[in-house]
């Protein structure tokens, strides 16, 4: 099992760091000593979001542009975390997009981006990551869902995307063990943050359904810590999605509509829908 015990003075950057489960595990490196670079396509706000966190933590964070579907530029990116800060010690592939909606209703486009944000981009990133971590070790984070580990309407893309990253990463932890880089999936439930705004998980449920960015982030620096290889955030929901899958289809499928977990994502608040996706489509 890799490991990396202390983060003082490592270097860390994370993708889609502009806000929400990004920012937070930024915050979260930054208090724990890392040197930390966060990337974003919206170079304003990740730049400003950097600005913040340097002087809330009284660490040491930049704020770079990056498109995670363009490999080029992800190079240019860890390019730069290398000049400003050293050598690459851990890699957190968090950028994800989730639109809601009926698949076959999605537009071609938004297949394609969804795959090459949530899939492509964290294939792209691994791979450029190992790649520099080779004969020093290091530590690679590839944030899934537990939608990795289930399925839900109006989710389907989604759904398929963090499926392959959970297998992705499940093989790459294996051939990398051996060159001493650690690699994880975490797998949060529903995170309170603009790419979750809307569902309709009723009341009861969320308890132990929902979290918020900064438990995620917190799992995410002591995954890194110990070289856990797979962490469900919260560990309660996880258990309880390994029992329901382990169920034959016609009980797990009575559990999903007792819990409306059925229609969390597929009858949702369209206005806030709305807002998300249109940013999605810049």
């Amino acid at each position: 099992m890799t490991r990396i015990p202390t983060m003082s003075g490592r270097v860390v950057a994370i993708t889609g760091a502009a806000r929400g489960i990004g920012r937070a595990t930024g915050e979260a490196f930054a208090r724990a000593g890392a040197r930390v670079a966060l990337g974003d396509v919206d170079e304003a706000l990740v730049e400003k979001t950097a600005a913040e966190l340097a002087e809330i933590t009284g660490g040491v964070v930049c704020g770079l542009r990056l498109d995670v579907t363009e490999p080029t530029t992800f190079a240019g990116f860890l390019d730069e975390t290398e000049s400003r800060f050293g050598s690459l010690d851990v890699l957190v592939n968090n950028a994800g997009i989730m639109p809601t909606g009926v698949f076959v209703e999605e537009s071609d486009e938004m297949t394609d981006r969804i795959v090459a944000v949530n899939l492509r981009g964290v294939l792209y990133g691994s791979k450029l990551a190992a790649a520099r971590m080779r004969n020093r070790g290091g530590h690679i984070v590839n944030i899934a869902s537990l939608a990795g580990a289930s399925a839900f309407p109006g989710l389907a893309t989604y759904c398929a995307t963090k499926h392959a990253v959970v297998g992705f990463t499940e093989a790459l932890h294996l051939e990398l063990a051996a060159e001493g880089i650690g690699v994880t999936a975490v797998l949060p439930g529903v995170v309170r943050t603009e790419l979750s705004a809307g569902h309709s998980v009723p009341a009861w449920v969320r308890p132990i359904s929902e979290v918020e960015p900064a438990d995620v982030a917190a799992a995410i620096v002591a995954a890194v810590r110990s070289g856990r290889p797979v962490v469900s955030v919260p560990r309660q929901l996880g258990a309880l999605v390994t029992v329901a899958n382990a169920l034959p289809d016609r009980v797990r499928h009575r559990i999903m509509r007792a819990t409306h977990f059925d229609t969390a994502f597929s009858v949702v608040d369209a206005q806030s829908r709305a807002q998300y996706h249109r940013r999605l489509q810049g």
